[in-house]
């Protein structure tokens, strides 16, 4: 069963006063208790600790496992009650009445949100009016994640106008969705039902989206390991070669690649590989004077003709 964002949530929130109250407690046993897999048990134990009270060393959870058992090092040196200063209680309010108006939002979950909030006012006294005075709206995308988490929560199909860029086109198609993560921007992993195969869509590049009554039933499928990245090029994919110049070296840092060789003018050969070289186009025209497709023969002539189309449209505007 695929797992939402705010279930995962709750989860490794129950996790940290489960653990707190066993000490060395085995995988396996916590496993079994929160019917999950020993692999997503280890999966939230990765995460754990980059979570506390702030970001510095000590304030973080101490939490790791040896495989057969999970150890807590310092639960009594985060469980000290939070003492929130007067900015950093303005912007919780804030965020928090902020999300609790997102569309699609389970109404459970808003009424827990609005409790929480109350009290949090009550708490903040005259910090917490003075935020009344503050709002925050949120981008198309946060509707989007809510209708896409709610799509998931109660398995449902979704329709979708999608903005595919190597396409440079809005496609419409239905969705059976599987899950949320976030790898640098937020996706939606389904099972498009146009194409017949798995697809995964950035929640920004949705432009329209809607529930639909039909039921979801996407077919069993493994998820992907994304501990490697989003991109993760296989050895039957096509190679490309582009060479850049110095202005153009953060390819190297973002794409995933084969080799990057030094040339003279303090540039770089890259080689890497993709399942979709036409979309290297738009990275082409990105360059500009700093990078050019070298290889395939087709790709450096395809990117050569967007270049020029490009500069005629601007030609014609003149």
């Amino acid at each position: 069963m695929a797992t939402n964002a705010i279930d995962q949530t709750r989860r490794m929130l129950s996790l940290v006063t489960y653990l707190r109250e066993r000490p060395g407690a085995h995988v396996q046993d916590v496993a079994r208790a929160f019917g999950i897999t020993e692999d997503e048990l280890i999966s939230d134990l990765d995460v754990l600790p980059m979570c506390g009270t702030s970001f510095r060393g000590g304030d973080l959870l101490d939490i790791d496992t040896d495989g057969d058992r999970i150890w807590w090092h310092n639960p009594d040196d985060v469980a000290a009650p939070l003492r929130l200063a007067s900015d950093e209680a303005t912007a919780l309010l804030v965020a928090a009445r902020a999300v609790a108006t997102l569309p699609g939002l389970r109404e459970s979950d808003r009424l827990a949100l609005v409790r929480a909030t109350a009290k949090l006012e009550t708490a903040a006294g005259e910090v917490g009016a003075a935020s009344s005075r503050l709002s925050v709206t949120f981008e198309a995308e946060g509707g989007v994640f809510a209708d896409v988490d709610r799509a998931i929560s109660e398995r449902r199909r979704l329709w979708l106008r999608y903005y595919s860029p190597a396409r440079d086109e809005l496609t419409e198609r239905e969705v059976d969705p599987i899950r949320l993560f976030a790898v640098g921007h937020t996706y939606m992993e389904g099972w498009c039902r146009l194409s017949e195969a798995r697809r995964t869509f950035r929640l920004d590049r949705v432009a329209e989206i809607r529930l639909l009554d039909a039921p979801s039933a996407p077919p069993e499928l493994e998820l992907r390991d994304l501990s490697e990245g989003l991109v993760q090029p296989a050895a039957e994919d096509p190679e490309v070669v582009i060479e850049v110049g110095p202005g153009g070296r953060w390819v190297a840092e973002y794409y995933p690649h084969d080799s990057a060789d030094e040339l003279p003018d303090g540039g770089l050969r890259i080689t890497l590989r993709t399942p979709d070289p036409a979309s290297l186009r738009r990275l082409a025209l990105r360059l500009g004077g700093e990078g050019r497709i070298v290889s395939p023969p087709e790709l450096a002539r395809s990117a050569r003709e967007a270049a020029r189309d490009a500069l005629a449209a601007y030609d014609d505007v003149a």
